[in-house]
């Protein structure tokens, strides 16, 4: 596959993969293309309606507008991103809400068992909450999908207000990817001609103060980069994408997500998944359905997240309702299709914090409304 396939499989999630020195090899790699998945051919729905390989399992853990399980919290409307955190024994699993207004984010807290141990708010009264990203010290970062939103940073055990990170921008935000070994956060945003942002906080780990900076680069879709200030990161009087003469334009910037060296991000717009090289600061792409030989498996790409094993698992906005996973051997191919909901997508796909149990959500759900929004946990035999 092309450099894109391996750039994508560093994944950060739980772990390693591909490290930055071999972007070097795959910048000159084939495309990824649609071969056998790792995991076998999908079974027939189970009674959730999803299609899994053999062994795997599903359950869903919350509906939007219904009672947790076990809690007395109300599950909040069209699940968005999320991502998982390690809690004593057990581990949470916080998601978006992306509804204007209103937005915010919600945590479900799991025993070491894998029973939920209750269910709460961490974000309220934003607007159109959508993607975001995990920070190393433990926050999720919560950000806006409207013209000129916020990036809010909470706090997933709860107990703490959520904090309004002006620094990182205003703009049309969608999800971001801590680099720890550059301490810089990077971000996508969602316009048509949206930009490739990091930010670089004055301190790691404190997202008060900092500069915010946009990719430059030429039209290509692989090379060399460099990144500039972005003189009014509030977005005013111009919008930050048109602050910086040279700032490369991408199509519709959604998941985004960094492990050892590499930051991977798709582009809904033109169906790529792209990769950011942070160690030779370069692009290239890791996915393209354009370039791949006979019918693409992945369509409609949105949310992306990582497996210890070096796989990339990304989720679909339409398309048929699948979470494809790219191996580090250059292959393309279905994970899971969910069945009967042609009218919603899957989000914020994130795995535990060790490895064994995967979570997403369909947006919509089966009705097609942010009301009908279904939130699922999958178990069996990931690779390691």
């Amino acid at each position: 596959m092309d450099r894109r396939t391996l750039l994508r499989a560093s994944v950060v999630g739980g772990a390693a993969a591909f490290s930055g020195s071999l972007w070097v090899g795959a910048a000159t790699a084939a495309p990824a293309q649609p071969g056998t998945s790792p995991y076998g051919p999908l079974q027939p729905a189970d009674a959730q309606g999803i299609q899994l390989p053999a062994g795997f399992t599903s359950r869903i853990v919350a509906r939007s507008r219904q009672t947790v399980a076990g809690t007395s919290y109300t599950w909040h409307y069209a699940p968005d991103g999320g991502a998982c955190f390690a809690a004593g024994a057990g581990w949470i699993y916080v998601s978006n809400s992306e509804i204007n207004p209103g937005g915010g984010a919600s945590a479900l807290r799991f025993n070491a068992d894998g029973s939920i141990a209750s269910a709460y708010r961490i974000l309220s009264n934003t607007r159109k909450n959508c993607a975001g990203g995990a920070t190393p010290w433990g926050t999720w970062l919560s950000c806006e999908e409207v013209s000129r939103g916020y990036v809010y940073e909470t706090y997933p055990q709860g107990g703490t207000a959520a904090v309004r990170r002006a620094a990182l921008g205003r703009f049309k935000h969608e999800a971001a990817a801590c680099d720890p070994d550059r301490q810089v956060i990077y971000m996508t945003e969602d316009e048509s001609s949206g930009r490739f942002y990091r930010f670089r906080p004055t301190t790691w780990g404190d997202l008060s103060s900092g500069t915010l900076e946009v990719l430059v680069a030429g039209s290509a879709t692989s090379g060399p980069v460099t990144w500039a200030r972005v003189p009014d990161p509030d977005g005013s009087p111009r919008y930050t994408r048109y602050q910086v003469s040279g700032a490369k334009k991408f199509n519709g910037g959604e998941g985004c997500w960094y492990a050892d060296g590499t930051c991977w991000f798709t582009t809904k717009g033109d169906n790529r998944v792209w990769a950011y090289d942070a160690v030779d600061q370069r692009i290239d792409l890791a996915y393209d359905d354009s370039l791949v030989s006979g019918s693409a498996p992945l369509t409609g790409v949105d949310n992306i997240t990582g497996a210890g094993s070096g796989d990339l698992f990304v989720a679909e906005d339409g398309g048929n309702m699948e979470i494809n996973i790219i191996t580090p051997d250059e292959v393309v191919a279905p994970f899971l299709r969910i069945t009967g909901q042609s009218s919603s997508e899957i989000c914020g796909p994130a795995f535990s914090p060790d490895g064994t149990r995967f979570y997403f959500s369909s947006q919509r759900g089966t009705s097609g409304s942010s009301s009908g929004g279904i939130t699922y946990e999958v178990r069996g035999p990931f690779r390691s």
